[in-house]
């Protein structure tokens, strides 16, 4: 079993407290408002499917924000919500990451393995028939959405595990979404219009359409299209607005400062880090330039005979960094798509769920509940191992943004999740 454990010139940064409590209800509400919520779906992306830890897997997709919102719905006339459940036998799902070790405060992340829901080698994930209301794909773009080919529907096997096999390469996301008959949606989608280009290092690859910014117009005219379809019978809903993706642990762990801090203890003559920008050109980083998470895990920096990232004439790679021109032209696209879905949403009525304040605010640092959460690696309680999707605490205080926007909207009395009872990021036995 391959084993992750985190460069030393990192793990120093990094420090660790977690809690984990069972799940309890909480007091019934008295109104649905002006919403029905007899049949809630939620359409989305890994976040919708409760995707953590670099994996889809059972506990993830229990405490999936939408299947939260569904409990407390149900105490406001809202009806049953079936989501895709791996089983028991199989319940670790594609495989995620785990903590197992604490050494001198090195973590090491270890991949499981066991009980996986793959049904042949080619790694199909196990099929799952039936109605389902969570509806969440991860991977799913506002523009593969409409993808005009169909190949997404089988390329994706968390797509094509929902399909029944007359359908796969068939259908878009898009025509899968319609026909369900809801009565109130949520609509949490667009995040990775962006993010695959950032997670890429601003680096778009080849024959991967995951990796390529969305055009602005493109982008507004198509999730035009999911509301409209959405609100065709006059149905209700909530949008969620894009998270500013360079706020989350993957890019904000592996800082600038540690790495030369890092350098400076084993060589105190280390001036600066090197980088190349997104342009080739090579100079030293600043504070501005985010270096992505797996770095730390890499096993480059400081190698060969000229150091990695630590001589002008060996600079970490583009790939691994976003260079501050990079962040100002992803941020700008978030502002613009976000611009988008506000206007979208207001034009048609709909409540809206600001995610982009609200991980802005986790960045910083809150307190929920009596809850300290912030965006920190591991130690900030919102999110999980891979520095990108939610922990199951990180999913309960989400689904609360969501019931406080649609309580604000439309009058109804939902219940908000008591986070207390959700975890953080797992520890091993002992520590």
């Amino acid at each position: 079993m391959k084993k992750y454990i985190l460069n030393s010139f990192v793990a120093a940064a990094i420090l660790f407290v977690a809690s984990c409590k069972p799940d309890i209800e909480t007091p019934a509400g008295t109104t649905a408002g002006q919403a029905n919520f007899s049949k809630y779906i939620a359409v989305g992306n890994s976040l919708t499917s409760g995707f953590a830890d670099g994996g889809l897997y059972l506990e993830g997709q229990k405490v999936a924000y939408p299947n939260l919102i569904a409990a407390k719905m149900a105490t406001v006339g809202g009806g049953a919500f079936t989501s895709p459940f791996f089983t028991e036998e199989h319940a670790n799902g594609s495989g995620y990451i785990a903590l197992t070790a604490l050494v001198n405060g090195t973590p090491t992340l270890t991949p499981v393995i066991e009980k996986l829901a793959y049904r042949d080698p080619a790694k199909h994930l196990d099929k799952y028939s039936g109605e389902i209301q969570n509806l969440g794909i991860p991977g799913m773009r506002v523009d593969l959405s409409f993808d005009p080919t169909l190949t997404f529907s089988a390329a994706n096997s968390y797509f094509e595990r929902l399909l029944p096999d007359a359908q796969v390469g068939k259908i878009n996301y898009f025509q899968y979404i319609q026909g369900r008959n809801h009565t109130f949606f949520s609509l949490w989608l667009g995040n990775n219009d962006v993010l695959g280009y950032a997670l890429n290092g601003a680096v778009t690859a080849p024959g991967d359409p995951t990796t390529v910014l969305t055009d602005k117009v493109t982008f507004s005219s198509l999730y035009a299209n999911l509301v409209n379809v959405l609100t065709a019978g006059g149905q209700k809903g909530i949008v969620g607005t894009i998270p500013d993706v360079t706020a989350i642990p993957y890019f904000n762990t592996v800082t600038v400062a540690a790495l030369l801090n890092a350098a400076k203890a084993i060589n105190p003559a280390a001036a600066a880090i090197y980088i190349q920008t997104g342009t080739g050109a090579v100079r030293a980083a600043t504070a501005e330039d985010l270096i992505r998470l797996p770095f730390q895990s890499a096993g480059l920096f400081g190698q060969g005979a000229i150091p990695y990232g630590l001589h002008p004439l060996n600079p970490i790679a583009n790939n691994w960094v976003l260079d501050k021109d990079e962040v100002i032209k992803v941020k700008d696209y978030v502002n613009s798509y976000n611009s988008s879905i506000k206007s979208l949403a207001t034009g048609k009525g709909l409540a809206i769920a600001d995610t982009y304040t609200y991980f802005n605010q986790v960045k910083i640092g809150i307190a929920l509940q009596g809850v300290n959460i912030n965006s920190a690696f591991i130690t900030g309680g919102a999110f999980s191992l891979d520095g990108i999707h939610l922990t199951p605490r990180g999913n309960a205080v989400i689904a609360n943004v969501f019931i406080d926007a649609i309580n604000a909207k439309y009058g109804s009395t939902v219940p908000t999740v008591d986070i207390t009872q959700y975890r953080g990021v797992k520890f091993p036995e002992g520590k």
